[in-house]
Formats: structure tokens, C-alpha cells, sequence
């Protein structure tokens, strides 16, 4: 970037709605990219993204490829990097393609979760009165109970597989984020500039989502990334339990379960799916602790 264009992004005056949207990220940015255990989180997500794209070119073998004649072979054996499980399949290549199946879900329960959330809580806010109550109480009954246990119960009605596990976990994640939301809103309502758009006509619908939702979306961001490493080890959860990605399917919690039983003479079966999980989870915290620190406007002043 040449020094023109920083020059551009970095004024005190844009010149146009755009203009102070890109300065904004811009300086979001600046201010992430400083926060070097951010920008590790960021790249091992990155380096996650790059893997699951690419899997059926990176993969030294068939994730689901059987060889009962070289099962449990240790880490560093000959064409098997990390070693084989009971059945003779390169823990290697699952753990490739068990990557898209933890990104899945991610995705999945990121894009349900907070958007149910984001309404309940506004709508709550905004409205308030017996609106307010009935959906805060029924916000208080998910809270209620421990996500997990309360997971185990959806997927126990739903049935065992990885929709169902996605859709229990969203049933669960949603309450946190209709706090925040609400929040928000009942901080925003009664300001002045909502007032002078009320006096231009604008009605609840209107209001809610043009001028309430934007400002809302910084702590919701900051939130979800936050929550990944809950929900990714949900949903290990689950597959360890049996009732998430069922076989021959190579989830992570799936392998972690499969790799118990011989825990004690071969144990990187599980060890190293396991330290996938915690890879990753602790790669969305540095990632969320950073987008925290940019997004939060009581920080402004550090």
C-alpha cells in the first residue's frame, strides 16, 4: 500500500459513507495486526481454512481406507506422519478431513445461533413490557441449564448425527447472545437520534434493524468468536459421546472416543486429535481476546 492510500484511510475527515467505513477497518485492523497473539489465533484459523479447502490434495491417503495389517502403527512410522488407529486408517488423513466437519459446524451454529439471538434480543429490548418478560424468562430456562446436558437432551429427541448435533447446538448458544443484544438495546432505544428518527415516521421494524442491529453487531462478533472454542468442544462433545458425526465419518471427538481404549500403550490415537481440538479453541480465544480489544468502544481510551 502506498503512502497515498494510507493517508486516505487514516483521516480524521472521510468524505463519504464509505469512505469512514473503510477508514474504520482499516484502523481495526492496524490496531488487531499489533496484537501478536491475535495474529497467531488468526493464523492457525487461516491455516484450518487452508487445510479443509484443500484436503483431497494434502491427504496422504483415504481418510476411510482400512489396513488391519498396520493398525496402531506409531507416530513417525513409514507413509503414516502421525500414525494409524485400530483399524489400520492414517490418523493423519483424518484429522485433514475432519477439519471441514469442525468447520461446518462452526459456520453452521455461528450463522443460526447469533442471528436468533440478535431478534430475540431486540425485540425484547425495544418492545419491553410483557414482551420483554416472556421472552427473558424463556432467555432464563435455556440459561438454566449446562449447555452440554442441555445438547445431550436435543440430540437425545432429535436423533444421533451431525444436523441434529448442529441444530442442538444452536438451541443451546442462542440464550448469551439475546442478553447481549438486549443490552444493547435498551441503551440505544432512548437516545436521542432514535427519537428524531421516530419523529421522521420510522416505524419499530425500521428502527430495529437499520439503526439498532448495526450497533448491536460489534459485541456479537466479538462474542461468537469467543464461543467457538465452547461449541467446537460441544460438538466433540457429542461425537465422543456417539451422538454427533457418526462413523466412518472423521470427527475429532469421534477419533478422541475410538482412541480411548487404548490410551495407555498407543496413545496418540486420541492424543492428537485431541490436541487438534485444543489448537483450534485456543486459537478462536487469542482471536476473540484481539477482536475484543478493537471492537469494544469502552476501550478506546487504553
Amino acid at each position: 500500500m502506498n503512502a497515498l492510500s494510507r493517508e486516505w484511510l487514516l483521516t480524521d475527515t472521510p468524505t463519504s459513507r464509505m469512505h469512514a467505513r473503510m477508514s474504520s477497518f482499516y484502523k481495526g485492523w492496524l490496531a488487531l495486526r499489533s496484537n501478536t497473539l491475535a495474529m497467531f489465533g488468526l493464523g492457525i484459523l487461516v491455516f484450518l481454512l487452508a487445510v479443509a479447502a484443500f484436503a483431497p490434495w494434502i491427504s496422504p491417503h483415504d481418510p476411510f481406507a482400512q489396513d488391519l495389517a498396520n493398525r496402531l502403527q506409531p507416530i513417525g512410522s513409514d507413509s503414516h506422519l502421525l500414525g494409524t488407529d485400530s483399524l489400520g486408517r492414517d490418523i493423519l488423513s483424518r484429522l485433514i478431513y475432519g477439519s471441514r466437519i469442525t468447520l461446518y459446524i462452526v459456520a453452521l451454529v455461528a450463522l443460526i445461533a447469533p442471528v436468533a439471538g440478535l431478534l430475540v434480543g431486540t425485540v425484547s429490548g425495544y418492545i419491553g413490557g410483557w414482551t420483554d418478560i416472556v421472552l427473558m424468562r424463556i432467555t432464563d430456562i435455556f440459561l438454566a441449564f449446562p449447555r452440554l446436558v442441555l445438547a445431550l437432551a436435543f440430540v437425545a429427541a432429535l436423533g444421533a448425527g451431525i444436523e441434529n448435533a448442529v441444530l442442538a447446538i444452536s438451541l443451546t448458544a442462542w440464550p448469551p447472545y439475546a442478553r447481549i443484544a438486549r443490552a444493547e438495546t435498551l441503551t440505544i432505544r432512548k437516545s436521542d437520534y432514535i427519537s428524531a428518527i421516530k419523529l421522521q415516521g420510522a416505524g419499530p421494524i425500521r428502527i430495529i434493524t437499520k439503526h439498532i442491529w448495526p450497533l448491536c453487531i460489534s459485541s456479537l462478533i466479538v462474542r461468537v468468536t469467543l464461543d467457538m472454542a465452547g461449541i467446537i468442544l460441544a460438538a466433540a462433545g457429542l461425537g465422543f459421546l456417539g451422538l454427533g458425526a457418526q462413523p466412518p465419518s472423521p470427527e475429532w471427538g469421534a477419533m478422541i472416543s475410538e482412541g480411548r481404549r487404548f490410551i495407555l500403550d498407543h496413545w496418540w490415537v486420541a492424543t492428537v486429535p485431541g490436541l487438534a481440538i485444543f489448537t483450534v479453541s485456543l486459537a478462536f480465544n487469542l482471536l476473540g481476546d484481539g477482536l475484543r480489544d478493537v471492537l469494544d468502544p469502552k476501550d478506546e481510551g487504553r
